[in-house]
């Protein structure tokens, strides 16, 4: 009914107020801003105060006044409202410009709302901006849209542009308090802040959530029972994963896991919880982004006591874990497992019998996960004696394999590193000390092989090398090559380019072993080189190919059709 009474505008009401006060009015205005606001509310408040008779000094309506009376009894003939989303046609707007020649009756301006402006059809923000150009004096648009940039830059060059911001969780916790006391509700504050955070910045939205969790529980707002009534997961599950994991317990954050999902909830809706749960944490460990929290004052002194047990650098590399576990959890065909090794990989982040920044995750050493297990099957210390001189030799306690000592070097097989091309380059393209080229191990097999094998082969390789993020745009390319049998057994590969060059040079090695083991021939030389200028031609792909042969020959084109054939 007031500006005053709209919530978390408190900037842009002033001024619509103090418009009002001085009588300095635009022709048109424009309200942007996300949905539930309080776009359209302020629209309606501001055209009411426009044509009130007696205005306070504040440049609030008086609601005494028949301009007032008439808006609020719905009767109004000077206040028009018009919904773009069902009536953005071309006749429509020209049967509301034919209303701005008229004069108002009562009162000193005519107000046209438009609410979702950015609805009307492109013709018809046309027939509109005639009359947004050179309106009459007693005309008045207000334009409300919840995305500006949809709108014309004709339209909006010629309104004063209102930007209304999403509400602050503290905001709309305080409205929804007044609500509930003006109702007669009990209420817990955590309840209110579950409200607030589920309406994300939306007044509306909050209300009708509120409205339904007063019903569900009869008007009784409980934190559980809100949480029940939304289906929200618990924050407190959110803590314990986060402090388990501090103490690098997977065992006890599996257990959690299997109860939470026994209860209902998708390992998806956990994964974003807890990224958006260390997010808070993260914030709450600097003052400067404290105010980013968008949370009760309880919660926040929560994540600020666990902000204070958590390791910055922690922090860091479980939101990226988390996040990781985001991007891949819609094409992940086992989500279950794909949640369980994220909780892991984030147990193991403060693991301290790990000196590699990667803690733990680096494919050279493995982590024991479950240290109360590893414990009992360890050598207790065995005491040797002598007779004559019971000199004493302790035999120290044994640690994991993963701890021995650096000096010695790891072995590299073939099948992990020449077959899926795992590990082909590190982060740096830097080989270690210990580093080897693989060899080729069947030396005795002499086995013939035609293009046709050597080109399914080939292929079969660069997929494995995709699976490789690392390798993924090398194997891409490498999958346009045509690889040929020069002088038997050698093979012979042209590339264009001077950069896949380099790179393929870098595993041309590994590459040659591969394909002596898939061909069963050792004697197999591999050999790149680039293409001379005649040899330059567009690459053809596979479907391009099957395309070109069925245009050239009919009978192909007979084949696939009849016998149904798809591309392999």
């Amino acid at each position: 009914m007031t500006f005053d009474s709209v919530v978390g505008q408190s900037a842009l009401t002033t001024t619509l107020k103090n418009a009002v006060k001085s009588g300095k009015l635009a022709h048109a205005y424009l309200f942007c801003g996300p949905r539930g606001v309080g776009k359209t509310t302020c629209a309606r408040i501001f055209a009411k105060a426009i044509n009130c008779e007696h205005p306070t000094s504040d440049g609030e309506a008086c609601n005494e006044c028949e301009s007032c009376k008439a808006f609020n009894e719905q009767r109004s003939y000077n206040i028009f409202e018009l919904d773009a989303a069902s009536n953005n046609s071309v006749e429509n707007i020209k049967s509301l410009m034919d209303q701005t020649r008229i004069p108002p009756q009562v009162g000193k301006y005519k107000v046209f709302i438009i609410d979702e402006v950015h609805m009307l059809s492109a013709a018809a923000f046309n027939a509109f901006l005639k009359t947004l150009e050179e309106p009459p004096a007693h005309v008045i648009f207000i334009l409300a849209t919840t995305e500006k940039h949809k709108i014309l830059p004709t339209i909006l060059s010629r309104c004063q542009i209102y930007d209304f911001e999403r509400m602050s969780v503290p905001d709309i916790i305080n409205h929804l308090k007044m609500v509930a006391e003006r109702e007669g509700y009990t209420y817990e504050e955590e309840a209110l802040a579950i409200i607030a955070e589920k309406a994300d910045g939306g007044m509306r939205d909050a209300l009708s959530i509120f409205d339904q969790t007063a019903s569900f529980s009869q008007g009784n707002v409980t934190y559980q029972k809100v949480i029940d009534d939304l289906n929200v997961l618990d924050s407190e599950n959110y803590f314990n994963i986060v402090n388990l994991a501090l103490e690098n317990k997977a065992a006890e954050i599996m257990v959690l896991l299997n109860d939470i999902i026994n209860k209902g909830f998708d390992g998806g809706q956990l994964v974003n919880g807890l990224a958006s749960h260390i997010r808070n944490v993260l914030m709450a460990k600097d003052p400067q982004t404290l105010p980013l929290l968008e949370v009760s004052q309880q919660q926040r002194e929560r994540f600020q006591q666990q902000a204070a047990k958590c390791p910055t650098p922690f922090l860091y590399r479980a939101l990226q874990i988390a996040n990781q576990c985001d991007i891949n959890y819609r094409t992940s065909s086992n989500k279950r497992l794909l949640v369980e090794l994220t909780l892991i990989q984030i147990a193991q982040v403060t693991q301290p019998d790990d000196d590699t920044p990667s803690a733990g995750r680096s494919p050279k050493r493995l982590k024991f996960l479950f240290r109360k297990l590893v414990s009992k099957v360890q050598p207790k210390p065995v005491a040797q004696v002598t007779g004559a001189e019971r000199r004493t030799t302790k035999v120290e306690h044994q640690e994991p394999k993963e701890n021995l000592s650096p000096k010695k070097k790891p072995t590299i097989s073939l099948g992990t590193i020449g077959m899926s091309f795992n590990r082909l380059l590190n982060e740096e393209n830097a080989k270690p000390s210990y580093y080897k080229e693989p060899e080729i191990e069947n030396k005795n097999e002499k086995s013939d092989f035609t293009e046709e094998e050597l080109m399914l082969q080939w292929r079969s390789m660069c997929n494995r090398m995709a699976q490789q993020d690392k390798l993924r745009g090398m194997a891409s390319r490498m999958k346009n090559l045509n690889p040929v049998i020069t002088e038997y057994p050698n093979i012979e590969v042209i590339v264009e380019s001077k950069m896949l060059l380099d790179e393929m040079n870098e595993v041309r090695n590994r590459i040659r072993v591969t394909l002596a083991h898939n061909l069963h021939n050792s004697d197999i030389n591999f050999n790149i080189r680039l293409a001379e200028q005649e040899e330059i031609k567009p690459q053809m792909s596979r479907r391009e190919i099957l395309t070109h042969l069925q245009q050239e020959n009919a009978a192909v084109n007979r084949l696939t059709t009849a016998l149904g054939l798809e591309l392999a």
